[in-house]
């Protein structure tokens, strides 16, 4: 009688453990994760006429007017991997001197910080690059 006390007793003790170690787990993934999506990003933006460049710190979802570019950043996202950093970050970017093309977006794609080249940003005046992403 006592030893099938134990051995339940034993079963549930054995249960309790592996869920703690479960939900430890899965609150460790999770944490890892938020580090990884950011709130801010930070853009170099290189003035082809001036040769001058200057570094725009952006809100993720907010606009951000910079002389005749207005600027939106949905998402960025690092890279899991410390050894080959890797930054992502989805931009929209309208010219607001483009009268006629009020609601085309001169670029709204992807951009990578290590291949800018994979989906560039044309515009005559400015260059884009992604520098950072981070909370």
């Amino acid at each position: 009688m006592l030893s099938k006390k134990n051995i339940q007793l034993g079963k549930i003790n054995f249960f309790l453990i592996i869920s703690f170690f479960l939900l430890i787990k899965t609150n460790i993934k999770a944490n890892e994760n938020d580090n990884l999506i950011g709130d801010f990003i930070d853009l170099k933006i290189l003035d082809k006429v001036s040769s001058k460049d200057q570094i725009l710190k952006i809100k993720i979802g907010e606009i951000v007017i910079h002389k005749n570019l207005s600027i939106k950043a949905t998402k960025c996202k690092n890279s899991e991997f410390d050894d080959d950093p890797e930054i992502i970050t989805y931009i929209q970017v309208k010219d607001i001197n483009e009268k006629s093309k009020d609601k085309v977006f001169i670029f709204n794609g992807w951009m990578f910080s290590s291949s800018p080249s994979l989906n560039p940003f044309d515009h005559p005046v400015y260059d884009l690059w992604v520098i950072k992403c981070y909370n």
